[in-house]
């Protein structure tokens, strides 16, 4: 493609460049917040919006690497570029090292105009010259020796943090770099489909009628993965925007019609409607959540969703609804989020080692108060969307070795490719997953 087939970009990657500025600035915006407020008062058409979304997730994603390939550019200056020139550079580096159908010469030449809007002369032949250095030189090679160890080898070639490379090793074994490659791309977007109102396959027909391709996950029954395109929520609560991976706690609960369900953590209502839809308007379901302003959500989700046998308190998991003996409980728990790492560009930066040694002790409260929720016989999974040890197995281990009355449950066939250790490990990023550690238990009839 040459320059003069590609449509003026310089509106787009003026919102990348805020959008990355809002997200690394004081503000401390996420991605999708800041995109979403520049994007719309840009007024940017599809093609632009695309554009522009790939270049400031894509950059604010690699932004390790980025800055690895700078470094033999701009790592000998007596004075460091400001942070807004900075950004511009690596707007820059994004286009011609990552992205796909962007003229090296027109990427170039935006990315100095960009620096000319949020800088001066000087700043924008630093950025041209050093651009046109890196085209001139070919991309930099990667020699792992050079490093000061594989994980931060791995690191840098996957653009995330040194820790966070250890940690995917840990938990995934020989899945961590197909792991680590698959955070940077787009997750795979599906639905849950509720069926209370409708069914699958008549889902799966009206989407095909609207262009959208979709399949079933070969693990959740009501789930639909998109194969093309993208489906936000039906606003007749036919259905919801769910990750695969965060529909299998329920799956793996399995509650029944008939049968008296808790969960704790519940959230914005998502698995609490799944939940609702399996027990198919008999039974009963009783959800927890603290966050007042999720509740005003969760409502809003049942009422769209038909839901009308379930009820909220507000409250602290650890204590509330502690008269409840259900025969199952879902503890979908507060995490570190190192699984979903790949759905919000920033996430990767914010989080640090120390977090999941913090949220374990807050994990294992919750998991012992929604152990004496459940009534014997009963069946308990535990949830988090986390690689670290220490919130999955950790947890688990040190609520067996207490809890005599619990044991792990078998885990359904189907789950078989992901099973480690008697538990259900989703690694993220594989197949377009969100990553997803599930325990499975069940208490004594005794």
């Amino acid at each position: 493609m040459n320059a003069s087939s590609v449509p003026d970009k310089l509106a787009a990657r003026d919102v990348a460049f805020h959008v990355v500025r809002d997200v690394f600035g004081p503000e401390g915006r996420t991605a999708q917040a800041a995109f979403d407020v520049r994007a719309r008062k840009a007024g940017l058409d599809a093609r632009d919006r695309a554009f522009a979304a790939e270049l400031a997730y894509g950059s604010i994603k690699q932004r390790r690497l980025i800055d690895w390939q700078l470094q033999p550019y701009l790592g000998g200056r007596d004075k460091p570029l400001t942070p807004a020139i900075h950004d511009v550079v690596r707007l820059g580096v994004y286009q011609l090292r990552f992205m796909s159908g962007v003229d090296d010469h027109a990427a170039v030449s935006e990315t100095v105009n960009l620096a000319w809007r949020h800088g001066h002369k000087g700043t924008a032949g630093l950025v041209n010259a050093v651009l046109r250095r890196m085209l001139a030189d070919g991309p930099r090679e990667m020699v792992e020796t050079e490093f000061k160890s594989h994980d931060d080898y791995l690191g840098v070639a996957f653009s995330v943090p040194t820790w966070v490379a250890a940690q995917f090793g840990a938990a995934y074994d020989g899945r961590s770099e197909a792991a680590l490659a698959g955070v940077n791309v787009a997750p795979r977007h599906a639905i849950r489909v509720n069926t209370l109102r409708t069914d699958v396959e008549t889902v799966r027909a009206e989407l095909r009628e609207r262009g959208i391709d979709s399949e079933p996950s070969p693990f959740v029954a009501e789930t639909l993965l998109v194969a093309s395109g993208t489906v936000g929520d039906d606003e007749g609560g036919r259905w919801s925007v769910q990750g695969e991976a965060a529909a299998m706690p329920v799956d793996v609960l399995d509650p029944k019609p008939g049968e008296s369900v808790l969960e704790l953590c519940s959230g914005r209502g998502n698995k609490s409607a799944q939940i609702a839809a399996r027990l198919g308007g008999e039974g009963s379901l009783v959800c927890v959540e603290t966050d007042e302003k999720k509740v005003r959500a969760w409502r809003e989700l049942m009422e769209r969703s038909d839901v009308a046998n379930a009820g909220i308190v507000i409250g602290d998991g650890r204590d509330a609804a502690s008269e409840i003996r259900a025969d199952a409980v879902l503890l979908d728990a507060p995490c570190s989020g190192i699984g979903v790492i790949g759905r919000h560009p920033e996430a990767r930066w914010r989080k640090t080692p120390e977090d999941g040694s913090r949220l374990a002790v807050l994990q294992g409260e919750l998991l012992r108060a929604a152990a004496e929720r459940t009534a014997p016989g009963g069946r308990l999974v535990y949830s988090v969307c986390s690689s670290d040890r220490r919130e999955g197995p950790g947890v688990i281990a040190a609520f067996l070795e207490e809890s005599p009355a619990f044991s792990r449950a078998p885990i359904p066939a189907r789950y078989e490719p992901f099973a480690i250790d008697g538990d259900i490990v989703v690694p993220p990023g594989i197949d377009g997953r969100d990553g997803f550690y599930i325990a499975s238990l069940v208490r004594a009839s005794a």
